[in-house]
């Protein structure tokens, strides 16, 4: 099954990791993998660019069957497999319910966390705005307060109850993410309780970003947030 997958990827990219964390999950190993640079800009590369014309990675093929997106390609790879490995959807509707509730806010977690930690890179010099960037760290201020409370209200050790489900898949590496660009452990007890907890996990530990192994040492650019 797996030897007709293909997942071309980037390290420390949380879309990428997602994919290889439910791979993991579901028992596929074995699939045919490439990792490409984003620093040397390789995702633009001919052979990415085949596969995901937008130039992004992951890019992800089973069979003749193409998924760019990683939540399409985690939930298509839940739905194929369902019987295989772990279930990453509860039974449960009210579990179902908050999994899917979660899942879809990790886009927003991603967004508030990408206009902080890219904020540079993506902006021109001249049209940068101190203002703009006080902005978005407060929104992302805000939105990992919001996490933080519901993990102190949550039913289990997991996002969505008890068990691990799609939402941790999916959201756990922005969380990692966070942490690697500094957030304070002391100031999110929750978070960083719910990242440490899941580290030894073997779907997360053996896809662990390799760049992130060479160089432990992150940077500090959210220790304020």
């Amino acid at each position: 099954m797996a030897k007709d997958m293909t997942l071309l990827w980037g390290s420390g990219s949380p879309p990428c990791w997602r994919v290889m964390i439910a791979l993991e999950e579901k028992n596929l190993q074995g699939y045919n993998q490439k990792v490409f640079s984003f620093e040397k800009m390789e995702h633009k590369s001919k052979e990415v660019m085949d596969l995901n014309p937008r130039g992004q990675l992951p890019a992800f093929k089973h069979g003749d069957k193409v998924l760019n997106e990683s939540y399409a390609a985690c939930m298509y790879l839940e739905s194929q497999f369902k019987s295989q490995g772990s279930k990453l959807i509860p039974d449960c509707p009210a579990e179902q319910a908050l999994m899917y509730q979660r899942m879809f806010e990790g886009l927003t977690l991603n967004q508030k966390m990408a206009d902080v930690i890219y904020y540079n890179w993506k902006v021109p010099e001249g049209e940068r705005h101190d203002s703009a960037v006080k902005r978005n760290r407060e929104a992302l201020s805000t939105e990992v307060k919001l996490w933080e409370r519901y993990l102190q209200k949550a039913s289990g050790s997991f996002l969505a109850g008890k068990n691990f489900s799609l939402a941790d898949v999916v959201v756990y590496p922005s969380i990692a993410y966070l942490y690697r660009f500094g957030l304070c452990e002391e100031r999110y007890p929750k978070l960083a309780a719910y990242y440490n907890s899941l580290k030894d996990r073997p779907s997360i530990k053996t896809s662990w970003p390799p760049t992130w192994l060479e160089n432990p040492q992150g940077q500090d650019l959210l220790k304020d947030i």
